[in-house]
């Protein structure tokens, strides 16, 4: 059933309803109804723009559930995600601890063959000290007795002038010394010449020292300032020392290093 109203045809009821009323009562009757069609009708106006927006408002509403519905399955969707990436960071978080725990023990077993090391290092090298000292004695006792010539002896010490002074190459100066100035008479002059941070020390490796080595040393050195202009440093190295070469060297400036 159609309840729906013509408004114009009850207007034009009214219309004709107030201009045949014939007498005044009727008259405002029909005025009265026709007020109270407009009123209606006004009403009537009123709910429809009311329910239009209503539909608008509901049409809006359908599209934000729409919207919502869509928003709660990413939210589902990423939490989902968020939980298996914490289970992931969990086993990563215990992979990691085991890690860490391994290489806690090697940090350890490290330090411990560190120390092992160490201990191993110092040996070697009491170990190679005693060798060294042992071949010193060595040849002390092999040139003493004859065994070993005095060049070869010289030889045999040079690895302990490196070990001196530093110095891992040893000249030898020669000079022509035709006035006599060191033996009295012409003749050649040798002695080994070391260079270390521009000082220069002039050296004689002797198995056995005397106070005639303290004395040609000296003179030498004094011949190699004449000559050189330079003041050099002069020292004996050897096995066995004389009496009053030690006193004798301390008076001239010539430096004795025993070797022991």
């Amino acid at each position: 059933m159609d309840t729906s109203i013509d408004w114009g045809r009850l207007e034009e009821v009214v219309e004709r309803a107030v201009r045949r009323a014939r007498s005044e009562e009727l008259r405002d009757v029909a005025e009265a109804i026709k007020t109270l069609a407009d009123y209606v009708k006004k009403g009537f106006d009123i709910i429809a723009e009311q329910n239009k927006i209503i539909a608008e408002h509901s049409k809006r509403l359908e599209e934000h559930s729409k919207i919502l519905a869509e928003h709660s399955k990413r939210i589902e969707e990423l939490s989902k995600r968020v939980e298996e990436l914490s289970k992931r960071i969990e086993e990563q978080s215990k992979i990691l601890a085991e890690h860490s725990k391994r290489l806690e023990e090697l940090s350890k077993r490290l330090e411990e063959h560190s120390k092992i090391l160490a201990e191993h290092s110092k040996r070697i090298e009491e170990s190679a000290k005693e060798v060294r000292d042992f071949r010193r004695t060595v040849t002390v006792i092999a040139h003493r007795f004859g065994v070993l010539s005095e060049e070869g002896f010289r030889d045999a010490m040079r690895y302990v002038v490196e070990e001196v002074f530093g110095i891992a190459k040893v000249e030898r100066w020669v000079y022509n010394d035709v006035e006599g100035f060191v033996y009295g008479i012409p003749s050649i002059v040798e002695v080994d010449l070391l260079i270390k941070d521009k000082e220069h020390i002039l050296l004689e490796v002797k198995s056995r020292v005397s106070r005639g080595d303290v004395m040609e040393l000296h003179k030498i050195r004094e011949l190699y300032e004449k000559i050189t202009g330079i003041k050099p440093r002069s020292a004996i190295m050897g096995g066995l020392i004389d009496r009053g070469a030690k006193e004798l060297a301390k008076k001239l400036g010539v430096e004795i290093i025993p070797i022991t």
